[in-house]
């Protein structure tokens, strides 16, 4: 009866194995095809034989891209946008999910400010508007733009919100006592206390930073302005079709396949998170459970 047991165990462990594998592989082969693509000779590419390894071993489409001034702007403006962007994100999350972390008793206004975040978060004002204050506050073409029409995440100023209320009343007490103002409340004992989830909000702010294209094709009118995502973007659906090449470009352009140069820009454009999420990824259950949930 044990042996019978244990052996349908191990066979039920080998099946979720083998369909882990299977999931794992179905994630990670868009991005092995697109490493493949990108590093292949333009006839091999071209022709359609890549598919589960490269053909043909050839760095062109990475040394095309390194002198393409418009693709390494694109890329500054993403990385300057990350850089910028998220922690002044994370600052405003923080200043605005610490006062309604309080009780009703010491914020009076706490109850009305939840119910209005809320609001905000489910009925958004439409496109039209937002676009029309974007036009209204100088944001077109202006870096500014990119980080400020993201607007308040109102989702993680509730989850931080939530991890605030979970640390222990008598820290704060205690800390009261000893002469300490909310300011100082703040930095010194409920910060340290939730790097858990702020490295986990810090991630979500900065990826989301990285990958948003679309406030970049409606804020930018010439690409010289588009984060990296939006040019990405302008490959598969061209925004600007202006843009005209000398016939020196053109007949380097015709050595690379535009399906390999494509793919070059994109397997670039993912390596930042490729190396950022093993880092921070210890901090996603913890973060994101004790911040969703309020006993």
């Amino acid at each position: 009866m044990v042996e019978n047991r244990t052996r349908t165990a191990k066979i039920a462990n080998a099946v979720i194995y083998a369909l882990l594998a299977l999931v794992a592989l179905s994630c990670l082969y868009p991005l092995w095809y697109t490493l493949c693509l990108s590093i292949s000779k333009k006839s091999a590419v071209d022709a359609g034989w890549v598919s589960a390894y490269p053909i043909g071993f050839s760095l062109a489409n990475y040394k095309k891209i390194v002198s393409d001034s418009v693709f390494l702007n694109s890329v500054w403006i993403s990385v300057r946008r990350v850089l910028v962007g998220t922690p002044l994100t994370l600052a405003v999350i923080v200043l605005v999910a610490y006062p309604i972390s309080k009780s009703a008793r010491a914020f009076r206004g706490r109850n009305f400010v939840i119910w209005l975040l809320v609001f905000c978060m489910l009925f958004g004002a439409g496109l039209v508007p937002w676009y029309i204050s974007m036009v209204k506050l100088k944001m077109i073409n202006n870096f500014w733009g990119l980080i400020l029409s993201t607007g308040l995440p109102i989702y993680y100023v509730i989850l931080v919100m939530n991890f605030f209320r979970s640390i222990p009343k008598e820290l704060e007490e205690a800390a009261i006592m000893d002469g300490a103002g909310q300011w100082r409340l703040l930095i010194d004992i409920v910060l340290p206390c939730s790097l858990p989830v702020l490295a986990t909000i810090t991630l979500f702010v900065g990826v989301n930073y990285w990958n948003e294209y679309y406030n970049g094709m409606l804020l930018s009118t010439t690409d010289t302005f588009y984060p990296l995502m939006t040019y990405i973007k302008s490959l598969v659906i061209p925004i600007n079709t202006s843009v005209s090449m000398t016939p020196e470009q053109l007949k380097e352009m015709a050595k690379l396949s535009n399906d390999g140069l494509n793919a070059a820009k994109v397997f670039v454009a993912l390596v930042p998170m490729l190396v950022i999420y093993p880092w921070l990824q210890k901090y996603f259950i913890s973060g994101i459970m004790i911040g969703s949930v309020k006993e």
